[in-house]
């Protein structure tokens, strides 16, 4: 049954991240419990709520609600569990931290990190996005994303980053194939760019917390939002199927409240 239901999502044009971990959910649910019922999914909802984090809980119901629906049991689904806004944006690098850690790279010669950094900064890349990314896509100035439902989603390149690309792709005399590869020459992994990223950063003496590749997706955002204030365009280029969720980006991080607060309270 697994099999059809990753063949139904697949059907979905679901990104493959995302099948991932529907299936992990509905597995994992039938390692705690051997029948499929309405009692036996509110138990595991409960030993969810008790061991993990609101939004992990959420993504595991959101995908037993649609392997429900794929079971033709639509009436047993479950509701998600409340996730408590914060006031602030945690762990986000600074722009200092940013333009200092792209500048070690490329003063170290590390420049396949050095561009891995950039794309992720300067197009509000998702990982998963940014390896699929090949040096065609570099030529023409865009990438296009199918995302489920049939939409398309188009990942522009800054003409002085297209510039800086080929001009490093011409130095490594190449014309074609996936962007960022790894020391065996095949595509990078999402895991392997995770890695490297804490590996720079305990070189270069930043914090880890801060230095992740989604990390740079929201310094993307923020940047774009002080240089051209329209949040509906900032939605549209990160792939948000709401507003709302880009509406997180107007909040400040805890450290520049902090600053303000330093800077402003003075009684």
């Amino acid at each position: 049954m697994l099999k059809q239901f990753e063949s139904y999502l697949q059907q979905e044009n679901m990104a493959r991240n995302t099948i991932h971990a529907y299936l992990y959910a509905v597995r994992d649910f039938f390692v705690h419990h051997k029948e499929l019922s309405k009692k036996n999914l509110l138990l595991y909802k409960t030993q969810l709520i008790e061991n993990r984090k609101p939004k992990t809980v959420n993504l595991r119901l959101q995908a037993l609600n649609r392997f429900l629906e794929f079971t033709g049991k639509p009436k047993w689904k479950l509701k998600s569990v409340k996730v408590q806004q914060r006031s602030y944006l945690e762990n986000v690098i600074s722009n200092a931290d940013y333009q200092f850690l792209k500048n070690s790279l490329h003063k170290d010669g590390n420049m396949e990190w050095y561009f891995v950094v950039r794309f992720l900064a300067a197009t509000g890349a998702r990982v998963s996005e940014l390896v699929q990314i090949k040096v065609e896509h570099i030529n023409i100035g865009y990438f296009d994303i199918y995302t489920k439902g049939g939409k398309v989603r188009r990942l522009f390149f800054p003409s002085k980053l297209r510039k800086e690309t080929q001009d490093w792709l011409d130095t490594k005399q190449r014309t074609s194939g996936y962007l960022f590869l790894n020391r065996f020459g095949e595509r990078i992994t999402t895991r392997g760019i995770a890695q490297q990223l804490k590996n720079f950063a305990v070189r270069y003496g930043l914090n880890p917390k801060v230095v992740y590749p989604h990390s740079f997706r929201h310094r993307f955002a923020k940047n774009f939002l002080e240089k051209y204030n329209d949040i509906a365009l900032l939605a549209d280029l990160m792939g948000h199927e709401s507003i709302e969720t880009t509406r997180i980006y107007l909040r400040r991080t805890a450290s520049e409240q902090q600053a303000i607060v330093d800077k402003v309270i003075t009684w």
